[in-house]
């Protein structure tokens, strides 16, 4: 729907063509100034490529776009940069050992008389990063940060470019809802100002929050576009995956009266969890929610035995040792963690090797490993989970959804009594979600207790069966799903 003065953004006849592939097919695509398009599809629809040829990123193989009216065919985002359009990407991509100042105005350092103003830095970085509902250090180490802070730092370092085009790809996956509402109010006081959007996201419930318009792809090809942002998820799910989706949440039969997890007055002396007591029984889903920087992930890694914690945690029975995570992993705790890449994965090395790490006894013999064992514990695992494809190839080649099928399949080896998941689906297009969301209810019908730990407050509540809310550390409440609802659990955790 393009403006009478061809101002903004006209894509035509996008293709990328790969080596017995083509990645986007013949895509045309229009962004005016001061309006925000959804830009959605699963994984490997096409959405990431063709944000990458707007971005400079990548060439297309054929196709045309003009940038206000003018021809545009960038070679690298360094040239997409300077016409004004700039991409944040899913996987960030930050300097780890830099401070969250250095990292936002990287590119950008303010000089005075031939050194660094730090004070200039850090100010413009803070300004910015207020906007977001980030209250951190500036002098902080990015490694040092939560994933949500980094994410934050991530578009911060965007919006300082000044760009009149920003595509946002998963801008929200690691954000709580009190940070993804003031990502949102900075989008509306750009678009005010005439800058235009280009976001993609799999949390449809976003989408009429933000969008303007919807543009689908599905296997590299435009299905559909909508003039508006309010349209129903469940029919945009169907055009996503080709096929209606009658139920996203699987059913869950009620769990036994059998405690198989007890956490006693568990915390830690950084204040990160306060006096946390709950229980978790078996046949279970139980969720955490909260804002980021409650606490959540902090707690159930104190329980996996990987975080410092005082308190008792008990699984069936019998206290684990604190600060002991093999301990944990003998007794039967196994925990999925938020960042599949930097926590979850060896993503250098083969599918089939991750899967083999935590399962040496199964593949080895006089201390030496069986590779024909790895194959075929990789094999079965990559069935069980729904993966295709060769396990001799790297993890590194799998979407984000196969990735951590990988994650979770492999730990499901070990026949876990509790299976914890921080962040089971971020940044997963909702066909992989709903597989692993069965998978989850598989465990939780098998009898076993499941935790779940999510910032997407309808993946808790449509997951679990009670729900714990944390603010500042602390339980605010233990909701039965009956009672949970977004605007409840919201209130208790902002207490």
């Amino acid at each position: 729907m393009p403006t009478a003065d061809n101002r903004g953004l006209r894509v035509r006849g996008a293709t990328k063509k790969y080596p017995g592939t083509i990645a986007v097919q013949d895509i045309d695509l229009d962004i005016n100034p001061g309006e925000v398009v959804a830009l959605l599809g699963e994984n490997g629809a096409g959405k990431s490529t063709l944000s990458s040829i707007i971005a400079g990123v990548t060439q297309p193989t054929t196709g045309t776009m003009t940038w206000n009216g003018e021809p545009y065919a960038p070679t690298s985002p360094g040239d997409a940069i300077a016409s004004g359009i700039g991409l944040i990407h899913q996987e960030m991509r930050l300097l780890p050992d830099l401070t969250v100042a250095e990292n936002v105005m990287i590119g950008r350092w303010p000089m005075r008389n031939g050194f660094l103003d730090s004070r200039t830095m850090r100010e413009k970085a803070e300004n910015q990063l207020k906007r977001l509902g980030f209250n951190g250090s500036m002098d902080a180490k990015v490694r040092d940060l939560s994933v949500a802070g980094q994410q934050q730092v991530e578009i911060a370092k965007a919006l300082m470019l000044d760009a009149s085009l920003l595509i946002l790809d998963e801008p929200t996956a690691a954000l709580g809802q009190a940070e993804t509402d003031a990502l949102f109010e900075c989008v509306r006081a750009l678009k005010a100002e005439g800058v235009s959007f280009i976001y993609v996201s799999h949390r449809l419930a976003e989408i009429a929050l933000i969008a303007d318009r919807i543009v689908v792809l599905r296997d590299g090809k435009k299905i559909t576009e909508h003039a508006s942002g309010e349209v129903l998820p469940s029919q945009l799910v169907e055009e996503m995956v080709g096929r209606p989706v009658d139920r996203l949440f699987p059913e869950v039969p009620p769990p036994t009266d059998q405690t198989v997890l007890e956490v006693k007055d568990l915390h830690d002396k950084a204040g990160d969890f306060l006096d946390v007591s709950f229980k978790v029984h078996a046949g279970e889903i139980f969720g955490i929610a909260g804002i980021v920087g409650a606490g959540r992930s902090e707690l159930v890694r104190a329980i996996a035995g990987s975080q410092h914690r005082i308190g008792k945690v008990v699984l069936d029975g019998r206290e684990l040792r604190p600060d002991d995570p093999m301990a944990a992993i003998k007794a039967g705790i196994v925990l999925i963690p938020e960042d599949r890449k930097q926590q979850g994965l060896v993503v250098s090395d083969t599918i089939e090797n991750n899967i083999a790490l935590p399962n040496m006894a199964k593949i080895s013999s006089a201390g030496w490993i069986a590779p024909a064992k790895v194959r075929s514990l990789a094999a079965t695992v990559a069935k069980s989970m729904g993966m295709k494809g060769n396990v001799a190839l790297p993890v590194s080649s799998l979407s984000g959804g196969n990735q951590q099928k990988v994650v979770i399949g492999k730990w499901l080896e070990r026949n876990p009594r509790l299976i914890i998941l921080d962040e089971p689906t971020r940044g997963i297009d909702v066909g992989a979600r709903a597989s692993i969301y069965e998978v989850i209810a598989d465990l939780a019908r098998a009898g076993n207790a499941v935790i779940v730990v999510s910032s997407d407050l309808e993946e808790v509540l449509g997951l679990a069966h009670r729900v714990m809310v944390l603010a500042r550390g602390r339980n605010q409440g233990i909701l039965e799903a009956t009672e949970a609802t977004p605007s409840k659990v919201m209130s208790l955790a902002t207490l």
